[in-house]
């Protein structure tokens, strides 16, 4: 059985097990025995929350049951989103025209006497396998 929280006028907030199907009835409040109404409790981060953030939570939640439908149009449409995303924020390196054949850059891995290996890189945080 689910815990839920109901909050008692004089006394406060109080916790009570009970069935799903008793969720939206009031419960006794143990100290006075007085009928208390279910609170709904909202973590503080939900409140501190950005509103564009909170906006977009609040879409996706709404939209969790809809079926996604693929067509033509909606493909097209996706693919054309993207690839706007893309030109917009790219890799940020913006030397794109200096280097037209990224494949010279790649790194190669050099094998050392004891057997392992190295990639040599800009990255030395990377670990190789």
């Amino acid at each position: 059985m689910p815990l839920y929280d109901y909050k008692c006028k004089e006394h406060g907030l109080f916790h009570e097990l009970a069935s799903m199907e008793n969720a939206p009835l009031p419960c006794a409040c143990p100290q006075c025995g007085k009928l208390s109404a279910r609170v709904i409790m909202i973590p503080p981060e939900v409140l501190a929350m950005a509103p564009g953030r909170k906006k977009a939570m609040e879409k996706n939640e709404k939209a969790i049951h809809q079926p996604i439908i693929s067509s033509v149009d909606s493909r097209e449409d996706d693919a054309q989103r993207r690839a706007h995303a893309a030109a917009k924020k790219g890799c940020g390196c913006n030397d794109h025209a200096a280097h037209p054949d990224r494949s010279s850059l790649r790194q190669k891995a050099i094998y050392l006497p004891d057997g392992s290996k190295v990639f040599p890189s800009q990255r030395p945080w990377m670990i190789s396998h």
